[in-house]
């Protein structure tokens, strides 16, 4: 039996009480959180869910990361069957598994019919085989057909993470009927903003906002208030594709429909909130050649997911020196060369890497056509050339005042200049190409602007010294 210790101080108590108002109103604040890891430290469970409780489901998946291995699974056995399901969804997926093997199977089970359907699906397809087919067997029969259907769905497709509890009705429906089917017992749809309009074979042919809903009178039809001018997704389309709709019309809600055409599920704003942040950073993380990393992630995982990166790095890395190796003789004769030719390489390379994250994400957003690309292509040629004359100036004279020969000055200048033109031009020139193969320019672009910024960096200073100099 745990036995529960006193408070720390006298003023304890109040400070709970206080710790509580604040959680109810501002989540998890400093004070909370530190109110909280002192109750497990000193296995007060009791206070420990007078604290917890209040705290929004997002709040607490938040402090469930941010603890030790060894307090999450201490809380998580404590909480035992009264862990709250809602917090699943909003939980790292490295995370959710820790607390999902922590759970009791009956308890994990029991909690996924508490959850949105989208929810279930996006817990459903991280499970194993056999924990999948004893977590479908936990819920109702027909939501457990509604989730096997979304899992048929390709992954990252619209089918995979669209809501299938919706609120659909005829258009022969009166205002009066639909709201009289609202506040009826049976229906329990949780937030909606949005109800759909189908015809009898369940083909979508109208929707009508809620605040529209409620302003009409009672007589009227559906048909004549509903918007016919719907957005309605394809099941199988990409959710970055659906992310790019929802950002351009303004979307909050929309109806998702199989190939024959048909009313499947609705895909909500707050859906797309995640599918942003997740593309987001998948795109952030591929650009340094960190894809799938977390602060959570194992040393071998972490270290299998570098490693390829850092190996390729090493042949460009090889290439470069290859190059300044034809020169040898060279920066043995100008010693000079050797100190000024890294200013050359890493200019061009910080230049190229400006233009390919611009280049990236405009790909990534779909705002590329031919004219545009030729107008961008143009535009960073432009500014290649004015930072290239700016910066050859000045690194020039500062070659002059560091080394007082006005040749290796004027060379550096001249290198520096092509560098960072070349910079421009495959900066805009890679990510493109990259579409073209069917590469993701996200991952790719980087190594290859810093092979041919390095290569033609060295190679035009290298080279003009040999020629000049010599």
């Amino acid at each position: 039996m745990v036995k529960i210790t006193g408070s720390p101080h006298p003023h304890a108590d109040n400070e709970d009480r206080h710790a509580r108002e604040v959680a109810s109103m501002y989540g998890l604040t400093p004070k909370v959180e530190v109110a909280i890891r002192y109750t497990i430290q000193n296995q007060q469970w009791n206070r420990l869910r007078m604290l917890v409780d209040p705290l929004h489901p997002a709040d607490k998946a938040d402090f469930l990361e941010r603890i030790s291995a060894e307090d999450l699974r201490i809380l998580v056995r404590q909480l035992g069957p009264d862990f709250d399901a809602e917090i699943l969804p909003y939980l790292h997926e490295e995370v959710r598994e820790n607390v999902r093997d922590l759970l009791d199977p009956d308890v994990f089970a029991a909690s996924l019919p508490e959850l949105d359907s989208d929810d279930v699906v996006t817990i459903a397809e991280e499970l194993a085989p056999e924990q999948l087919n004893e977590a479908l067997a936990a819920l109702p029969a027909q939501e457990r057909v509604l989730v096997e259907q979304s899992l048929a769905y390709p992954e990252d497709s619209a089918g995979r993470m669209m809501q299938r509890e919706m609120v659909v009705v005829p258009p022969f429906w009166t205002v009066g009927q639909t709201i009289d089917f609202l506040r009826s017992s049976e229906l329990d749809r949780g937030e909606f903003y949005l109800i759909m309009v189908t015809d009898a074979s369940g083909h979508p042919v109208g929707e009508v906002r809620l605040s529209k809903l409620l302003c009409t009178q009672r007589p009227r039809r559906i048909a004549e208030i509903m918007d016919t001018e719907t957005r309605s997704i394809p099941a199988t389309m990409d959710q970055e594709e659906v992310a790019l709709l929802f950002r351009r019309y303004g979307m909050i809600t929309t109806g998702v429909i199989d190939e024959e055409g048909r009313l499947v599920g609705i895909i909500t704003l707050d859906d797309i909130i995640d599918v942003i942040d997740e593309e987001a950073e998948e795109d952030l993380m591929a650009l340094a050649g960190v894809s799938d990393a977390s602060i959570r992630t194992s040393v071998l995982e972490t270290f299998q997911g570098r490693a390829p990166w850092l190996f390729v790095n090493l042949i460009t890395a090889v290439i470069a020196s290859v190059v300044i190796g034809f020169f040898e003789s060279t920066i043995e004769k100008v010693v000079a060369l050797a100190v000024l030719m890294p200013i050359v390489a890493s200019m061009g390379g910080n230049a190229g890497t400006q233009t390919v994250t611009v280049a990236v994400r405009a790909i990534a957003m779909r705002e590329f056509s031919p004219k545009v690309a030729v107008t961008f292509g143009l535009r960073e040629l432009y500014v290649g050339i004015a930072n290239g004359l700016i910066f050859a100036v000045v690194t020039a004279g500062l070659s002059y005042v560091w080394f007082g020969d006005a040749q290796i000055a004027l060379v550096l200048g001249i290198a520096m200049l092509v560098n960072m033109v070349v910079a421009a031009i495959s900066g805009t020139l890679i990510p493109l190409s990259l579409v073209k193969l069917g590469v993701d320019p996200a991952i790719a672009s980087s190594v290859f602007i810093t092979t041919i910024t390095d290569v033609i960096g060295f190679l035009v200073f290298l080279g003009l010294a040999a020629l000049y100099l010599l």
